[in-house]
């Protein structure tokens, strides 16, 4: 007789990581023989109840192994109580094995649209995933992306639990890493000093240069992240991704540029600082466009979490290029050398 399955511990030691399937799925489900028909399926699903949870699907298994799911509803509302259930099993489904990565299969059941998965090891039915756990799942695989996304470490612990010094742990090193990268945004300002001497006007606008950049990077960052992690995109699609956000940042630039030009004036700045800030808006827009639709795609091709590293270092690369390009516009449209 088949019954409910316990599934041994070791599912949930510490041969699979925090991050792996077996750490979310609950291991207690009902399983009916393939070979039961509907009227002994129903008597043996009643029999194995044994709280007022009631699922919505069993499994099935056949010689031991996974064959297929049926939903409890079916079975109950099948008129011909002599049918094999195997008539009324679902067949294709979408499974699991215990030591998946969450943000696999998070990025699975974005499409699926289904609220029950079976985990399975060899062919074994080992685990499920019921409404409950893909929601604990889901969950947590957001939570994760948006504190990577802001460069620090995932919390193991609710955040009120979390002491202040495994916050200082799990944030200086990155913002180190940060301030490293963001030191060369110094070099490129002394390296330009004698144009900054030249027009002290240029100075003005540094900081809202840097700071358009790094915004219009981080909003794309954000985007395609999250489209990544849901499957919608991949590297083969680097190009269809660079033609739409260019279009966008094209749109963009050009408003931002106005928005220069406005500011500029109201600033009483001369027509050639304006031109410049203008230009200079535009190009970094264009520029931040290109580096925040690649960069992700590239970094998840070289096996390396896009999320972790997207959105501060992308803004900081944005606010040392950005200045060489305000730079270099200057030089040219002021002929400095």
């Amino acid at each position: 007789m088949s019954q409910t399955i316990h599934t041994p511990a070791h599912y949930h030691n510490a041969e699979f990581n925090d991050n792996a399937i077996a750490q979310y799925m609950r291991v207690d489900f009902i399983t009916l023989d393939a070979l039961f028909s509907v009227a002994l399926a129903r008597e043996k699903f009643l029999a194995q109840l044994n709280d007022d949870d009631i699922p919505a699907h069993l499994f099935i298994e056949e010689n031991g192994r996974l064959a297929g799911m049926v939903a409890v509803r079916k079975l109950l509302q099948e008129p011909d109580t002599a049918k094999p259930l195997k008539a009324l099993m679902l067949s294709h489904f979408l499974q699991v094995k215990p030591d998946d990565e969450r943000a696999d299969v998070a990025a699975l059941l974005a499409h699926s649209g289904t609220d029950v998965v079976p985990v399975v090891d060899k062919g074994k039915l080992v685990g499920c995933l019921t409404e409950r756990e893909i929601a604990h799942l889901l969950e947590d695989d957001a939570t994760e992306d948006a504190q990577r996304q802001g460069a620090t470490l995932p919390l193991e612990k609710p955040y009120l639990e979390t002491s202040a010094f495994s916050l200082w742990k799990k944030r200086a090193v990155w913002l180190l890493l940060l301030f490293v990268a963001e030191a060369y945004t110094s070099t490129v300002l002394q390296h330009f000093e004698e144009a900054l001497e030249s027009a002290i006007a240029l100075a003005f606008f540094i900081p809202l240069l840097i700071g358009t950049g790094g915004n219009s990077g981080t909003q794309i960052t954000s985007t395609l992240v999250r489209a990544m992690a849901l499957g919608e995109v991949g590297l083969k699609d680097v190009g269809r991704v660079l033609q739409k956000e260019m279009t966008t940042s094209m749109m963009i630039a050009i408003t931002m540029g106005l928005a220069g030009c406005f500011r500029a004036w109201m600033m009483g700045i001369g027509v050639e600082i304006t031109v410049i800030v203008s230009l200079t808006l535009v190009c970094i827009t264009l520029w931040s466009a290109i580096v925040s639709s690649v960069i992700p795609m590239v970094l998840k091709r070289c096996g390396i979490d896009p999320a972790v590293v997207s959105a501060p270092f992308i803004a900081t690369l944005i606010d040392g290029t950005g200045l060489i390009i305000y730079f270099k516009i200057a030089q040219y449209t002021l002929g400095l050398e």
